[in-house]
């Protein structure tokens, strides 16, 4: 098992120092947030450096999140989705990184079901094949509250491209909040198709509520409305032994001193993990 510090739980830190504070609290690696890797870079920063001062930590960089709104599939947006999809790839391999997160998000969510499948088809294939050019491979993330939110549908997309390097995240909170996939689900997944997973907590609105992630999942697990444990436990189930990515979605908890929040994270997934 490989757990990694997930760059949102330290929401306000940037990269280097995630990588100090992680080495500091136990951590094994990091998934960095795409827009402070980028930011980082585009600041002086190189990958050349980053990946020094990660392998100096004795950490590894296991995932990068994420490449965003996947669903563009039309003129120049879906050429600069796909440009955005090369120069993130490119960062990947530089680092090291074996996995970078894809998901799709609203603008789809009008279409029939049937149309946006074939869309998510279509732009993952091509984005598979960019990463086959550089050894990386991608982590589907469905979002609770898209029209591609299901498990099922994740695996009819990997199914379809036969890809190698296309498999899934399985986020405790995207999956519990969508309502169609149960722990019992995941236990019999075939472990080579688990790319990663992100350990969380949270609930789901109540009525006349939004979909507001910053509030939804600002539980630290076991706080919230998820059986953490059943969720572990099925993951175990398939032999997975890859990266679990402590994920806290928690705008209270950004404001605590990081290195401590890093700790304290880290101490609550060991409880559930082992």
């Amino acid at each position: 098992m490989i757990k990694a510090l997930h760059g949102i739980s330290t929401h306000y830190c940037n990269v280097v120092t995630e990588a100090r504070i992680a080495a500091e609290t136990g951590y094994d690696g990091l998934e960095f947030l795409h827009y402070k890797l980028l930011r980082y870079l585009d600041n002086g920063g190189s990958t050349a450096a980053l990946k020094k001062i990660v392998h100096g930590h004795h950490l590894q960089t296991v995932c990068l999140n994420a490449l965003i709104d996947i669903e563009r599939y039309q003129g120049e947006q879906k050429r600069t989705m796909l440009a955005e999809a090369t120069r993130l790839t490119q960062v990947a391999a530089e680092l090291a990184c074996p996995t970078i997160q894809i998901l799709a998000q609203h603008g789809i969510d009008h279409l029939p079901q049937p149309q946006i499948m074939d869309i998510m088809t279509e732009n993952i294939a091509e984005i598979a094949a960019i990463g086959q050019q550089y050894g990386v491979r991608y982590q589907i993330e469905v979002i609770a509250h898209t029209q591609f939110n299901r498990m099922s549908q994740a695996l009819e997309v990997i199914r379809r491209i036969g890809k190698y390097n296309v498999g899934l995240v399985i986020d405790f909170w995207h999956l519990y909040a969508t309502g169609t996939t149960r722990p019992e689900d995941v236990a019999v997944l075939d472990p080579a198709l688990i790319f990663g997973v992100h350990f969380c907590d949270g609930r789901t609105p109540r009525a006349g509520e939004a979909w507001e992630e910053t509030v939804l999942r600002a539980y630290m697990p076991g706080e919230g409305d998820i059986d953490i444990q059943a969720w572990t436990d099925a993951v175990k189930a398939t032999g997975f032994d890859g990266v679990w990515s402590a994920e806290l979605f928690s705008p209270a908890c950004w404001e605590m001193d990081h290195h401590q929040l890093a700790r304290e994270v880290m101490e609550n997934m060991t409880r559930y993990t082992g």
